[in-house]
Parts: C-alpha cells; structure tokens; sequence
C-alpha cells in the first residue's frame, strides 16, 4: 500500500489489491488508451484529465466506468481491467480502470467536459504542466503508470 498527500495535501492510501478500501466505492477514474495515444477528457475548469466521476445508483463501478469514458469522450471501451483503488481522507474511494478505447462515436454533449484529448505521450513532469487537472499531479498516477508497466499493460 502507498501512502502520501494530494495536490491539496489530504491523505491519500492507494493499493493494487481488489476493493482494499470498499467493495462499493463512490468513483470511478479510468486511464485509457486509443490505437497508441492517451485518451483524455478537457475539464473546463480543471484541464486535461482521464475520465471519471461518480459511481450512480444502480450501476456497478465497472458500469460506471465505461459510462464516464462515453460521456467524457465519446470513447467506446473495447477492453476494461481493474487496476488498483484509492481512498483520499476516508471519504472518497475510487476504482481505478485500464481501458482500450475501440472507437469513437460523436456526441452532441460531453456532459461536463470539453470532449476527447488524444495525445501520443504524457509529459515527462506534468505537475508542472498547467493544462493538466489537479488530478493527475499526484502520486496515484504515476504509481498507476509503474503498475501498468509492471503488469506488461502500456510500454
């Protein structure tokens, strides 16, 4: 298990078990891949970030995770695999997903996002890339990338 503070300083436990902090987390974060690039969503007011959100009543967090990847970017999920949870404060439980995006299909609406991001590398220090979401400047993902890599998922 790893411990440490968000971009804001709450206390973070992220684990590479199955459901380490709830078998019903709240929130989904689902790191996707598209014929080789990195899929991301434009949040308006956070930046670029992997599509996510919150676990909605009667679906289950792998439900919920393809739902988000749709509605963020229009992504159609070919391939989903649980890599990992995180708690932060006790509060807030996130699956964390792997998914391969097989299509796109357009939207008229990406719900509370800009839409689709495909870029062919992340920044090798994207905390200090301001187009980046608070969300992807702390340590669950880049621990998420190492297990990606150890698990032969991503090069």
């Amino acid at each position: 298990m790893h411990e440490f503070r968000d971009y804001y300083g709450h206390r973070v436990r992220l684990a590479f078990t199955a459901d380490p902090f709830s078998a019903s987390p709240g929130h989904v974060w689902v790191i996707c891949r598209c014929g080789g690039q990195w899929l991301l969503t434009d949040h308006p007011r956070r930046g670029l970030e992997f599509p996510g959100g919150k676990v909605e009543q009667g679906e289950t967090a792998d439900e919920a995770a393809v739902r988000e990847v749709m509605e963020e970017t229009g992504g159609v999920v070919e391939s989903l695999h649980y890599l990992g949870q995180y708690e932060v404060q006790s509060d807030i439980v996130k699956n964390i997903y792997f998914a391969s995006i097989a299509a796109f299909m357009k939207r008229e609406s990406y719900e509370e996002t800009n839409g689709p991001v495909l870029l062919e590398e992340l920044p090798d220090d994207i905390r200090a890339d301001s187009r980046f979401s608070y969300l992807m400047k702390d340590d669950v993902l880049a621990l998420s990338l190492l297990e990606l890599r150890r698990r032969g998922w991503i090069d």
